[in-house]
């Protein structure tokens, strides 16, 4: 039982670590930064498309379940071989348009085939080599020129940073119930506005995005805490966020808000059942 109590405390520091350094404000990896604004290249994610649209399903509530326990063994390896020419592209040679939608289909497509891979799983926090089972996220899994890559490389040493853009946490998903959905087509230079926009629009006026709201206090996705510099840096900035989004009753009752009093996240696998 006292190792329990040791691994269980163990863990919570590490991950109040990660959540701190993420909140410090992400950090660009300078090699990443390259791009070439006179590339006409444009990638091909037409595998991914058609396998977010074969295996998401949507339910009555907005949320848009993967169907891990149904890919077959053909897409399986179609996805593998996605993966595989994903990581074979000079990265660095794209425009920024590409690069941009290079990087969230990678992200987006390696947590789905690492999920596929340990299936059934409860929560991708139990997919991890290392002691205390924190996810996958820091471990080397992907490789582009040369160079190895983990999901948070992608997420806080790429896409954060370098767009500087809050939508970034639309776009990425974890696999979890709390995250924002994982979209049913692959992302596009030419469809990346709209999808940012609309996947903001789909999230906050969601239970997960806009938990509760209280007179003038509000409960809101963990998300907007954790990145909470990327919002604007305090509450004021997030609320003034959500309100660019919501819609109907929940965009009246923010015109009363002032405050964020609580944050809670799903971490349950986004699974069909």
């Amino acid at each position: 039982m006292k190792l329990t109590h040791f691994a269980y405390a163990a863990c919570m520091i590490l991950l109040t670590w990660d959540v701190a350094s993420a909140q410090s404000g992400p950090k660009a990896i300078e090699y990443w930064t390259a791009h070439n604004p006179n590339s006409t290249q444009i990638v091909d994610h037409s595998v991914w498309d058609r396998i977010l649209q074969k295996y998401i399903q949507t339910t009555d509530a907005g949320l848009n379940l993967f169907d891990y326990g149904g890919v077959s063994a053909e897409d399986k390896e179609a996805l593998e071989n996605y993966l595989d020419a994903l990581s074979d592209i000079k990265v660095t040679d794209l425009n920024r348009e590409e690069q941009r939608a290079y990087w969230i289909n990678a992200y987006n497509a390696i947590t789905v085939n690492l999920v596929i891979d340990e299936y059934p799983v409860s929560s991708i926090r139990k997919i991890n080599g290392g002691l205390f089972n924190l996810g996958p996220w820091k471990d080397d899994i992907f490789v582009v020129e040369d160079k190895d890559i983990t999901l948070d490389n992608i997420e806080h040493g790429i896409l954060r940073p370098i767009w500087n853009d809050p939508r970034t946490h639309y776009s990425v998903n974890c696999a979890s119930y709390g995250c924002p959905n994982l979209v049913n087509r692959a992302w596009t230079a030419e469809n990346m506005e709209h999808l940012l926009e609309e996947s903001a629009r789909i999230f906050i006026n969601s239970d997960r995005g806009i938990q509760k709201i209280s007179g003038n206090r509000i409960e809101v996705s963990s998300i907007y805490s954790w990145f909470k510099d990327d919002f604007g840096g305090d509450d004021k900035s997030v609320i003034e966020h959500l309100k660019k989004y919501a819609e109907g009753d929940k965009k009246a009752k923010l015109e009363k808000v002032n405050r964020i009093s609580d944050h809670d996240y799903d971490w349950n696998l986004n699974t069909v059942k």
